[in-house]
């Protein structure tokens, strides 16, 4: 099995750190099935603004945001917004039961290292990144954040 972390010339442990996003950079692309088994490929979103959503099913501060996202991919989805929600469950049964019991009306995937990483690093949640029309990152929100932050950068976003 393949090692996350490689030895130098000496043997010492290192691991390259992942790229930390910044507002102004390009929302890196993925394809993933979703919860659902159907391909979520952000690529088929440009042009609409994105809500990426970072969660797990244990995360109490998670839990009490989805219901503002889904709210406001009820009231704002024909206006271009569109949620994706990233679950970092370790089993997509508790991701999937998780989402049915919240009434998920957009597509959740399933998260790993290997998308974390390529977002920066997730390393605690929730995280959330705004991501406009063009693809570029307007805001990143780390941990627990009120509602109405959220919200006021999501109406901006859709103009």
């Amino acid at each position: 099995m393949a090692s996350a972390v490689a030895l130098d010339a000496r043997g010492r442990a290192f691991a390259a750190a992942p790229k930390k996003l910044k507002p102004g950079m390009a929302a890196p692309s993925f394809i993933r099935t979703g919860l659902d088994g159907k391909p979520v490929d952000l690529s088929r979103y440009k042009g609409k603004v994105l809500l990426i959503d970072f969660w797990a099913s244990w995360c109490a501060p998670c839990i009490i945001a989805i219901p503002h996202f889904r709210a406001w991919q009820g009231q704002w989805g024909e206006r271009g917004l569109q949620v994706i929600g990233i679950s970092m469950d370790d089993a997509a049964s508790d991701a999937r039961a998780a989402a049915a019991r919240l009434k998920v009306n957009y597509p959740v995937v399933m998260g790993d290292v290997k998308l974390a990483d390529q977002y920066g690093g997730i390393l605690g949640l929730p995280v959330e990144m705004l991501v406009g029309r063009d693809g570029r990152i307007i805001a990143i929100w780390q941990g627990e954040t009120p509602p109405e932050t959220i919200e006021k950068a999501v109406r901006a976003a859709l103009g």
